[in-house]
């Protein structure tokens, strides 16, 4: 172990104590924040047949409530990024939360599906900014390997979202309707403002005040782009949330529509997939110990392309029961929790100044793969498995390739103060 691995506890933890903090709140707040994508895809898969009925609306224009929002997250984070690094993460942190609240409120009144699909983009707007937001303050406070850890631990407890979401969204859906999902999601967002108001203090300690200036800007995200073991690891991290984001896209359907599950079967089948990145984020904690950053990438790429090969191979050979797509979905759920914590920190870790710039250019690419996924599994939806398992396979096969060329070749990080 160097030096600087072994200094990075101690560092970070005078971090924290110069800025009024505990690893605690941090982790807490960094799990919260990070909650609210999750929240906002998973407790209402169960209800876009159901929102489909109710607006008398076609399974293409239901799912742009799905991929427009992660469109308008992708987006946002452009901007989002900037207004971190110029005006810190503390105000970013508790104004996102405030307005993926009024969001949340909106959508749970929208009555027509374009509508709806506004108080969606708004929400994207809100927990976009937080999670911009969260990033840039454990960018702050640790190195490139704690930070990675840190956002292995905040997973683990992020994962209850996708988790329970389906379950509770199912239940809510059976019970009150689909609006319920959203009346639950502004209560959350609301109990998160007022604990990020109260808890959070500021961490950006080098605030850009030419952060949007749109000359700098540019030059900024230029500057990022140019790094080789950025667009490895952000490459990386595309490739295997686009494999999670298919599934999200299209497994209510398929799942429901096409394989007949009832929606609280199917929360049950999605909560197999959870439990894998459940695992797989307390795996990634003791991999990133021993073995670092690139291996461990590695290592969550081989089993995703593996699990996607299975599925597409059960898929082509006439097998279509939900556990043919639920169990390889597990595996591949376990990879994403291998390899989402550390690409994630790794595509940050090179630019201390530029934390929220380098965030959001990560985040931005990850969601315009995802939304042209999400186009993709709503254009070719046929009432079949087939698009959605042939998608998710090659969203593997594109991981793998990524991880053992790109990221074993650029993805070398020095710990940086």
């Amino acid at each position: 172990m160097s030096s600087a691995s072994a200094n990075a506890p101690s560092t970070a933890n005078a971090r924290l104590a110069a800025a009024g903090l505990t690893a605690t709140t941090i982790l807490l707040l960094t799990a919260g924040l990070s909650m609210l994508q999750p929240l906002s895809t998973d407790l209402y898969l169960s209800t876009l047949p159901g929102i489909a009925t109710y607006f008398n609306a076609s399974v293409a224009s239901v799912q742009s409530t799905l991929w427009m929002f992660i469109a308008a997250f992708g987006i946002w984070q452009l901007i989002a990024g900037p207004l971190s690094d110029r005006f810190g993460r503390y105000p970013l942190v508790v104004a996102g939360a405030f307005t993926y609240c009024a969001a949340s409120l909106l959508a749970a009144i929208a009555p027509s599906l374009e509508v709806l699909v506004v108080g969606r983009v708004l929400q994207a707007v809100g927990a976009c900014t937080c999670l911009v937001g969260a990033r840039g303050f454990v960018r702050d406070l640790y190195s490139p390997t704690e930070g990675a850890r840190m956002i292995a631990n905040a997973a683990t407890i992020m994962s209850l979202a996708p988790l329970i979401g389906p379950l509770i969204g199912a239940t809510l859906y059976v019970r009150f309707g689909w609006r319920s999902s959203f009346a639950v999601l502004a209560t959350f967002s609301l109990l998160l403002a007022v604990l990020a108001t109260l808890k959070l203090r500021e961490t950006n300690t080098r605030r850009n005040p030419n952060a949007l200036t749109l000359a700098p800007m540019l030059r900024t995200y230029a500057s990022v782009a140019r790094s080789r073991a950025f667009r490895a690891y952000t490459l990386s991290a595309a490739a295997t949330y686009a494999s999670l984001f298919a599934f999200l896209s299209g497994s209510s359907f398929v799942f429901i529509s096409v394989l007949g599950q009832t929606p609280t079967m199917f929360a049950l089948s999605f909560a197999t997939m959870v439990v894998g990145y459940l695992v797989g984020t307390v795996i990634c904690r003791r991999l990133l110990a021993m073995h670092g950053i690139q291996r461990t990438v590695c290592a969550g790429a081989s089993l995703q392309a593996a699990a996607g090969v299975t599925m597409a191979a059960l898929a082509l050979s006439g097998i279509h029961v939900p556990i043919a797509i639920g169990a390889p979905m597990f595996f591949i759920g376990l990879s994403h929790g291998l390899i989402q914590p550390p690409v994630q920190s790794g595509a940050i870790a090179p630019f201390p100044h530029a934390a929220g710039a380098a965030a959001a250019l990560l985040g931005f690419v990850m969601m315009l793969v995802a939304t042209f996924v999400g186009i993709w599994i709503g254009a070719s939806y046929n009432a079949t498995v087939y698009p959605l398992t042939l998608t998710i396979c090659a969203c593997g096969l594109a991981s793998a390739a990524i991880a053992f060329t790109l990221v074993r070749r650029d993805g070398d990080i020095d710990p940086i103060s």
